[in-house]
């Protein structure tokens, strides 16, 4: 037990399934709105996004949001899975619950999607921030036979993480200049939703603490599920690219060698987590 008597089981609490729940469901309809109707914005959502590829990019984050949280709530038992992704959820909320502020003039304020969004951004950066506070509590130490990222693979992943990270942040502190060389067409909000978007990758940071392989194995698929829908809506908004930026060409490349790491990962992964399975169904011998 801790000093203060906590016993650390690494167990994900009832509380932050709770929470988990309550967030998965917005990030569903948010993730059909977007993606399959991008062009209806202006009576669907928020505000109006001119931006079909800037739509769908919201939304393939939004159900990779989704996917996690649904792990969280129905699959995952062990905190050191999730922890990582509950930071880079707290700060997502966050950066876009100030963006709602700076550019509150840009919402549609009669629409109820608005009131949704504000409510939501302006809520979820407290309650993720105490869920993982409350469950940190009970974090437990790594065991002697646990599988352990390589030191490539730990730089690997932190600087991936790193750099969409920084990224973000460029985007979201200093838009005029991003919106510049960026590969499509943006506004100062959509900039700044975007620069959200990458600051999500932060969460990679966290295999400089903890290098299990635990700590990343969802996040390789939750990057999966974004990563092959942002591909399908590059190939369905190719119109919108500005072909005549360098940084478009830079950012293909990087999404495409992304995808496929996190695709054979991501299916290492769910083979070790299958034959992981197996086992333990494998009576005992006597």
């Amino acid at each position: 037990m801790s000093g203060a008597g906590t016993k650390r089981e690494d167990r994900v609490l009832g509380t932050t399934r709770a929470l988990s729940a309550f967030i998965a469901p917005f990030l569903l309809v948010a993730f059909v709105l977007l993606y399959f109707f991008p062009g209806e914005t202006k009576r669907l959502w928020a505000w109006p996004i001119q931006s079909h590829l800037t739509s769908m990019l919201l939304a393939s984050a939004y159900l990779g949001g989704c996917y996690f949280f649904v792990r969280v709530l129905l699959v995952e038992r062990r905190w050191a899975a999730v922890r990582a992704g509950f930071v880079s959820v707290a700060l997502f909320a966050s950066l876009l619950g100030v963006a709602t502020v700076v550019h509150w003039d840009k919402f549609t304020h009669d629409n109820v999607a608005f009131w949704l969004w504000a409510g939501l951004y302006f809520t979820a950066p407290f309650l993720v921030i105490a869920a993982w506070l409350a469950n940190q509590r009970y974090a437990a130490e790594p065991s002697p036979d646990e599988p352990r990222l390589d030191r490539t693979a730990q730089v690997v992943v932190a600087g991936v993480g790193g750099l969409a990270g920084a990224t973000g942040l460029l985007m979201f502190v200093v838009p005029a200049r991003a919106i510049a060389v960026w590969p499509w067409p943006l506004t100062p909000l959509t900039c700044r939703v975007v620069g959200a978007v990458f600051c999500l990758g932060v969460a990679g940071l966290g295999v400089l603490f903890d290098d299990r392989w635990e700590t990343v194995r969802l996040m390789r698929q939750v990057q999966l599920v974004m990563f092959s829908l942002i591909l399908v809506a590059a190939v369905r908004a190719r119109q919108e690219f500005l072909t005549d930026r360098p940084l478009t060409w830079v950012m293909a490349a990087g999404f495409l060698g992304l995808f496929a790491a996190s695709a054979g990962t991501a299916a290492r992964d769910w083979a070790r987590e299958s034959s992981r399975g197996r086992h333990a169904l494998r009576p005992r011998a006597h």
